[in-house]
């Protein structure tokens, strides 16, 4: 997980999951939309588990 990943996951979830598949983005999109929190919540829980 890159320095610009999880800035670019704090400051706007869906881009930062862009290449790890339409559901992740999707799953993303619909909890930024929910609350900014666990968008971002879920943007690095995704991003580090791509990374293992």
């Amino acid at each position: 997980m890159s320095c610009l990943r999880v800035i670019l996951a704090i400051v706007f979830p869906p881009l930062a999951v862009i290449d790890q598949g339409c559901g992740s983005v999707l799953i993303v999109l619909l909890l930024t939309l929910a609350g900014w929190i666990p968008g971002v919540i879920a943007a690095l829980i995704i991003l580090n588990k791509g990374r293992y």
